[in-house]
């Protein structure tokens, strides 16, 4: 039986009543259960109608993205209220990228740009981006180099428009692997 109150259980309800773009598709994940003393997340993943044509040529197809959402009732300072919505992405990069040294700043940029676009009202956002690059070395099978952006950030919703937080964090999502704008097709996909 749940024992989350009303409030909780409608904002989990709009946050699963939005849904990806047909390229990504939502896979069930456990909630952290220490946080706080209610949580929901749902992550998402690259659907295999992606894998089989819809990326930009020669992108990777392994992106973990997860949202989750928190709720105490015992209002948190810093939290400034009693939700708290926390997203954690990562996406593989192309070697240029990588090595751009406006990277950090572009990453958290899609994801302030995504909150904005969608008219997700906000407080107290705060996270960070992350650049790795593993090199293989020896008999090692794969790339001899591969290269990932980590995005985690967390932020309070300013009103109870849980759906557009939703909508945020899938437009992050495909916006950091390079799929086109809804609509939009790439050259490459004109020409080929």
């Amino acid at each position: 039986m749940d024992v989350s109150p009303p409030i909780f259980r409608q904002a989990v309800d709009a946050l699963r009543a939005v849904r990806p773009r047909s390229e990504l598709e939502l896979v069930d994940i456990d909630p952290p259960r220490r946080l706080a003393p209610h949580s929901f997340a749902m992550g998402v993943e690259l659907s295999e109608d992606a894998a089989a044509g819809s990326l930009p040529p020669g992108a990777e197809i392994d992106v973990t993205g997860r949202l989750v959402l928190l709720h105490d009732p015992e209002a948190r300072d810093a939290w400034a209220g009693t939700f708290r919505m926390v997203c954690y992405l990562r996406a593989p990069l192309d070697v240029e990228q990588a090595d751009d040294p406006l990277l950090l700043a572009v990453g958290w940029s899609w994801l302030t740009d995504a909150l904005e676009t969608c008219q997700a009202s906000y407080a107290a956002l705060g996270g960070t981006v992350t650049r790795t690059c593993s090199a293989r070395f020896g008999d090692i099978p794969g790339p001899t180099r591969s290269d990932d952006v980590e995005l985690r950030a967390s932020w309070t919703p300013g009103d109870t428009e849980f759906g557009r937080h939703a909508e945020s964090f899938f437009r992050l999502v495909t916006h950091a692997i390079g799929l086109p704008e809804v609509g939009v097709s790439l050259m490459t996909e004109r020409h080929g």
